[in-house]
């Protein structure tokens, strides 16, 4: 019976007090799906000077960004046929491949268009992106970014991370393993409303001290907790299920390790970069700690401070100087 208590308690702990989520569904969002890639892999490729200007035609926007900042097309009309060609030919299995996967787009699109209600409701000023545009472009590439035109997916990188590809020495050359098992459709919802957080509230870590950034980042996952709060923490997170819950029962050593070694005012990058950047794990604190600990520490003084503050919009959160934040939140684990 002790244990039942005791492991209802721990799990009590990590799931910390019931969210409050506002009822969002009569806000309207418009949010187009757009198959760029579809009609990308349609340019008839003896007939390319035709394709392209029909191309540019439909997608007068984006069809810029692809072809110049995705694709990397010299900007000259030579060479950007030959890349087109070239990239066409090359990715057609990923991209065959990908129209099996991703067949059916509702379900992701429907999942960012409710999250995109949700950052109506917090930030109504906020102009939403009216489309959700997918493409096929390089895995050297973006796999999700902001363009003048919407919010646009780059589906090669979301394949599932047993995708065989993903698998190739080449790939795991530019995306190690604990970078590319994210690399699933459960991921692209996470990905949009990350970038639309970075749009509402741009980094600045630039020279603060470990505690500072650390709870910059809690910031940011605060939001994307408020834009997703149906979605899994792990996913919000990029924790594997174990991780996080080896954070949460190891909250308070993990806070002890910062103080113990004088880390919390500490600036130099070469020292904190571990505790705040990707990466497969921090064996300064333990094998089975994540990589970009910091967020979940600062996360943690965040929602400590909020709840002291229940009255403090998320506009205000954000204008709250981390230090501020640090000194009221008294947060001790």
């Amino acid at each position: 019976m002790k244990k039942t208590l005791l492991a209802i308690a721990v799990l009590l702990a990590a799931c910390g007090s019931k969210k409050k989520i506002p009822n969002v569904s009569a806000i309207k969002v418009s949010l187009q799906t757009t198959r760029f890639e579809q009609a990308f892999f349609k340019i008839d490729t003896n007939n390319i000077n035709a394709s392209l200007q029909q191309l540019h035609t439909t997608y007068p926007g984006f069809t810029q960004d692809f072809l110049y900042n995705i694709l990397g097309t010299h900007n000259n009309v030579d060479s950007a046929k030959k890349d087109v060609v070239a990239f066409t030919t090359s990715y057609k299995s990923l991209y065959d491949s990908a129209q099996i996967i991703f067949k059916n787009f509702t379900p992701i699109a429907q999942q960012v268009q409710q999250g995109l209600q949700f950052v109506h409701y917090y930030f109504p000023k906020y102009p939403l992106p009216k489309q959700l545009i997918t493409f096929v472009g390089p895995i050297n590439s973006y796999g999700n970014i902001i363009t003048q035109d919407g919010l646009a997916v780059g589906l090669q990188l979301y394949m599932g991370n047993q995708y065989s590809l993903y698998q190739t020495e080449a790939f795991l050359g530019l995306y190690p393993a604990y970078v590319s098992r994210r690399f699933t459709p459960d991921y692209i919802s996470i990905n949009c409303l990350k970038n639309v957080a970075d749009d509402i509230y741009p980094q600045q870590n630039n020279g603060k001290p470990l505690v500072e950034q650390m709870i910059e980042s809690g910031k940011r996952l605060y939001l994307l907790d408020a834009f997703l709060p149906n979605t899994d923490d792990t996913l919000k997170t990029g924790y594997t299920k174990e991780q996080l819950a080896t954070c949460y029962k190891n909250e308070a050593n993990i806070w002890a390790f910062f103080i113990e070694n004088n880390l919390l005012y500490e600036t130099d990058p070469n020292k904190i970069s571990v505790y705040v950047n990707d990466g497969p794990n921090t064996p300064e604190i333990n094998t089975t700690a994540p990589g970009f600990i910091g967020q979940f520490v600062g996360w943690q003084i965040v929602k400590k401070w909020m709840a002291k503050n229940d009255n403090i919009t998320l506009e205000q959160l954000l204008a709250t100087p981390a230090r501020k934040i640090f000194d009221e939140a008294r947060y001790k684990p």
